[in-house]
């Protein structure tokens, strides 16, 4: 019983500060003087996913066995699942239930017209662009990552630090072009921080000191929510593969998730949608160089099952933007090839 009050306890823990989070990173961007879409993509993406690279570091690094090693493995490839699937659904499904809201409230006021209908793509011609740019560095790196795990040769760990010069390359793109990519008139006031409620424009040492802290404690929420679905998942019946396939990656991004749920409930989708494709280019490439220089970096059938569903999640996601027809209906059933992992493991693992 414990187990799952310290579960319910951590995930409001990361809810809460992730709110205070996403409020301190915004004016971070400002104070850094960089786009705002650089604050989805590289600020809240770096933030939530650096915890997740520095436990893949230590289990590859301290395993004492290449079994021991291989969980770093299996959470490089469980991160952009994850993300891909579940947290572009969750996204998907929260943009719905918010438009269907409000067409509710618009039509219940007299004269009154909803602000954007139901299945209205997210964004016109130049905004699909933007959605689409990180998918489209995401696809080849994260193809090359599972390729590399279907081969064996003795220069392969080498291959590791291309993968960390890959996150250099776009972290330097994204940071040059994310303010000529914005739009003046689009600018959106920040909320008072947090920390100062009162203060126009709080002090840097406050924007900084909020960020960290919550930076800490979603940190160590995020790990200690693992480690009691660790305790849970064989009380349910539960394999320990399968808690680790399954369950285990939606807990490492729930940082993102919680991100993502904020930022629409706020009417930011741009930061909301930025975030995860941020954060699914860090996991494609940062904890992929790890894995690579300190294990064998060799994949099993469930390893190669959750690479292909991330691919096919991807390239679903991509022929929608380029369509235009990427709607919150369409985003939502991004979480329905998590479904399809998971039926797809049953097999696998019998």
């Amino acid at each position: 019983m414990i187990h799952f009050v310290l579960l319910i306890v951590c995930a409001v823990a990361i809810y809460l500060s992730c709110e205070w989070f996403v409020n301190a990173v915004e004016w971070l961007g400002e104070r850094l003087r960089v786009g705002r879409m650089a604050v989805g993509t590289i600020l809240a993406a770096f933030g939530t996913a650096l915890p997740e690279s520095v436990v893949t570091l230590v289990a590859v690094t301290t395993g004492a066995t290449d079994e021991a090693k291989d969980i770093g493995v299996g959470a490089a490839m469980g991160g952009p699942l994850a993300l891909a699937t579940v947290a572009y659904g969750v996204t998907g499904t929260m943009l719905l239930l918010k438009r269907r809201r409000e067409r509710r409230e618009a039509l219940a006021a007299v004269g009154a017209a909803p602000s954007a209908p139901v299945g209205e793509a997210l964004g016109d011609a130049r905004d699909m662009k933007r959605l689409a740019k990180d998918q489209k560095w995401f696809l080849p790196i994260f193809t090359v990552k599972v390729a590399l795990g279907l081969v064996a040769f003795a220069f392969k760990p080498a291959l590791g630090v291309l993968f960390f010069a890959a996150y250099a390359v776009y972290f330097w793109r994204e940071i040059r072009s994310s303010r000529a990519a914005d739009d003046p008139d689009d600018e959106e006031r920040l909320e008072p921080l947090k920390l100062q409620p009162r203060a126009a424009s709080p002090a840097t040492w406050a924007v900084v000191v909020q960020t960290l802290v919550t930076l800490g404690v979603i940190f160590f929420a995020a790990d200690l929510f693992v480690k009691q679905l660790d305790v849970i998942g064989p009380t349910l019946g539960l394999s320990t593969t399968v808690t680790a396939l399954l369950l285990s990656p939606i807990a490492t991004e729930l940082p993102e998730i919680m991100n993502a749920v904020i930022w629409v409930r706020q009417g930011k989708t741009r930061l909301a949608l930025a975030n995860i494709s941020g954060s699914m280019m860090i996991q494609a490439t940062v904890p992929s160089g790890i894995g690579l220089i300190f294990t064998r970096w060799h994949f099993d059938g469930a390893l190669l099952w959750s690479g292909i569903i991330t691919m096919a999640a991807i390239i679903y996601l991509l022929l929608t933007m380029r369509a235009r027809r990427l709607t919150p209906a369409r985003l939502a059933v991004a979480g329905l090839f998590y479904v399809v992992f998971a039926a797809g493991l049953v097999p696998l693992l019998g």
